[in-house]
């Protein structure tokens, strides 16, 4: 079992979140689990529910899609596109909740890996166009489903080192 860490969750600005993790996996696992569809359905849940769809077109223009059956029966979507690539570095995506209606408006997620020690930071910065719109996707709940999926992530890097 792998000692989880927590995620901070800070608000650097009104239209962003900020969210920290330090992994203990190197850059390029974690790059790996983050970017492979079938070890994406293995943590993105949480234990929130069963993902059903992890669709992933890496490349700049490329579109993104994740479906998940949560534990109360219902589906929760997102997708979007990728803008940048930086294999195991930086990854600059579109995210798009899709139970917020055909006029969602889509944020821009920034998400960056830096090792030091053996361990990886991962900086995740979501922008948004408002204040409001910042506030409701924390009012989601988010948090707690981010830290789930964060430590089965690192459960699913960790594992690649030895050959899960």
């Amino acid at each position: 079992m792998i000692s989880s860490k927590s995620a901070t969750v800070t608000l650097p600005t009104d239209e962003q979140i900020l969210i920290t993790r330090e992994f203990d996996a190197p850059p390029h696992l974690l790059w790996r689990a983050m970017t492979t569809p079938e070890l994406v359905k293995r943590w993105w849940g949480g234990e929130r529910g069963e993902v059903t769809i992890a669709e992933i077109d890496l490349r700049v223009g490329g579109a993104w899609r994740y479906v998940m059956v949560a534990n109360g029966g219902f589906e929760v979507a997102f997708h979007g596109e990728y803008r940048e690539i930086e294999p195991e570095a930086r990854l600059v995506t579109t995210e798009v909740f899709e139970g917020a209606g055909e006029d969602a408006e889509a944020a821009l997620t920034t998400t960056t890996f830096t090792e030091a020690d053996g361990v990886t930071t991962l900086d995740q910065v979501m922008e948004v166009s408002s204040r409001e719109l910042r506030d409701g996707i924390i009012a989601t709940g988010m948090e707690g489903g981010m830290q789930e999926s964060y430590d089965a992530l690192e459960q699913v890097a960790v594992g690649l080192t030895a050959g899960a």
